[in-house]
């Protein structure tokens, strides 16, 4: 009897090893495999058991979580989530994160173990930390001015601050609600199918997803790879440049949108927006500096993040002289995103050095001990700062006296640039209208903010679309919210219009190609001509 009782004893104790031993094999080497199976729904579950940390602007919450009383426990709310939906993203138990929601899930769902105190008690009890909070850079007077201004037009603003890189606005019109894309019921699956197949893409971030052709904006680019590279070393000598300009190897005619371009100093070229001197400009500074220099300024670059990932801006990199000519003039293949063309504004008002873009300024627990911090960097040296010098004189001169008028503030000084880009088959599309800026409040020690506006406009006609027109207001509330003057709205409010009402096809303002440039009015564009101005 005794010999049976010693077997089983032992046939127990084998059994009792074997269940340790698989329950080992699953708990620690198979953990993996499990955790990301999708039929396994606890994590889900914990991830949604406890409200979601908060997306802070300004100190305050723009996010919030909302008991639900499902299994998947806490939705996410948003405050004013159209107005911030390009900088949060949504969080969706459905459709996943985006943007901020998702770039910093971690600290947010409290999945982060830099969250916990103890790390490894954490990891040992699979304990779930309270979430963590994001503090972005957003102005948020800056974000509702840009907003406002564009209105229910299509189009995007992005803002910065030129001595550190910090994102002061991000805008993409028109927007959406992401709180309509969270929870698990019906509605959702309507809302996303509704926001996915709307011909206006309202889940587009314009901002930072969106490359436009940048106009004659580009030609800040060309003009301070023209300096850099001595091929002009007096702004205010003749460039001997003809006007038309015959694009090298081809019988195509470039031509412009106002007189006095022929042989014109690259000061009167920048102002008035000069499409021949500016294309022979980058044919004369060559391929190999114009490309060096548009990727200092950030061109090219497929590695940005912000902390989520923005889409590159193109300068190609071969290209023949003739195609050389309108790439310098912000045409054929160039192409930018906002965020891009606002870096560009920032080098020429911070001295040359483009600084990297950062959104989040740092992160933090529940109970605001700092987990992260981001600080200043350089990214490039854009441009040496005798170059930038002479830019901001260029820039300054175009919204004193050229074709960026409307930007101009009292009490500032303020430095733009106009673009209006053709696009589609045969430069058939509604025109783009850019405006890109800096602005420095009088008595300031440095810039404190670079803008950069561009408006599709499609339902405009292509007579009424001006980078001076109908991007340069928005950038100069923009600005004004910035530098902190109350009546940035002022002309708005003085005409009894509602915000983001075209300030110039009311009367309130002239349109920039209403004020001539002393040569006299503006000539026909010849057969072949590509407007950029």
């Amino acid at each position: 009897m005794t010999k049976y009782i010693r077997r089983a004893a032992a046939l127990c104790a084998v059994l009792l090893l074997a269940l340790l031993l698989n329950a080992t094999r699953v708990q620690v080497f198979q953990a993996g495999t499990y955790d990301g199976n999708p039929a396994n729904r606890r994590q889900t579950i914990a991830r949604y058991g406890q409200p979601r940390g908060d997306i802070l602007v300004a100190g305050r919450p723009v996010t919030g979580s909302r008991d639900s009383g499902q299994q998947l426990r806490y939705e996410r709310t948003y405050k004013d989530g159209p107005l911030y939906a390009p900088v949060t993203g949504f969080a969706s138990q459905v459709y996943g994160t985006t943007f901020l929601e998702n770039a910093e899930d971690g600290i947010l769902s409290g999945s982060d173990p830099l969250l916990s105190p103890f790390p490894l008690w954490k990891e040992a009890t699979h304990a779930q930390n309270p979430a963590g909070k994001v503090v972005t850079t957003i102005d948020p007077a800056a974000q509702r001015a840009a907003y406002r201004g564009l209105g229910s037009r299509r189009g995007a603003v992005a803002a910065v601050e030129p001595a550190t890189g910090r994102i002061l606005a991000l805008v993409s019109a028109p927007s959406y609600d992401p709180g309509e894309l969270s929870g698990t019921g019906a509605a959702v699956a309507h809302a996303w199918d509704r926001l996915n197949g709307a011909a206006d893409k309202p889940m587009l971030n314009r901002a930072i997803r969106q490359t436009y052709p940048p106009g004659s904006t580009f030609k800040v680019v060309t003009a301070a790879a023209a300096l850099d590279a001595g091929v002009v070393t007096d702004p205010d000598t003749s460039t001997t440049s003809p006007d038309p300009y015959r694009l090298p190897g081809t019988t195509t005619r470039l031509t412009n949108e106002t007189e006095g371009c022929e042989d014109a100093s690259l000061r009167y070229a920048f102002e008035w927006s000069c499409n021949t001197v500016f294309a022979k400009l980058g044919v004369d500074v060559g391929l190999s500096d114009m490309t060096r220099t548009a990727a200092d300024f950030g061109f090219n670059d497929r590695g940005l993040r912000i902390p989520f990932s923005v889409a590159p801006s193109n300068f190609d990199t071969t290209l023949d002289k003739a195609q050389l000519a309108l790439s310098s003039i912000g045409q054929f293949n160039t192409r930018a995103t906002p965020l891009q063309m606002a870096m560009i504004s920032a080098a020429v008002a911070g001295g040359g050095a483009v600084k990297t873009p950062y959104l989040v300024e740092k992160t933090t627990t529940r109970s605001d001990n700092t987990v992260s911090t981001t600080g200043p960097s350089t990214l490039h040296q854009a441009m040496n700062p005798a170059t930038a010098a002479r830019m901001r004189e260029l820039m300054t001169d175009v919204v004193t006296e050229g074709t960026g008028t409307n930007a101009a503030i009292p009490g500032a000084t303020v430095g733009g640039k106009t673009g209006t880009a053709q696009h589609g088959i045969d430069n058939l599309g509604t025109p783009y209208a850019w405006f890109i800026s800096w602005a420095q409040a009088d008595g300031a020690m440095e810039p404190a903010v670079a803008v950069a506006v561009v408006v599709e406009d499609a339902a405009a006609d292509r007579g009424d679309i001006s980078g001076g027109g109908d991007a340069a207001p928005i950038a100069k509330a923009v600005m004004e919210a910035v530098l902190g003057f109350r009546d940035g709205d002022r002309d708005t409010r003085r005409a009894g219009l509602p915000l983001g009402q075209d300030l110039y096809r009311s009367g309130v303002r002239t349109r920039p190609d209403q004020h001539r440039p002393p040569h006299g009015p503006p000539g026909p564009t010849a057969a072949g001509g590509t407007p950029t101005h």
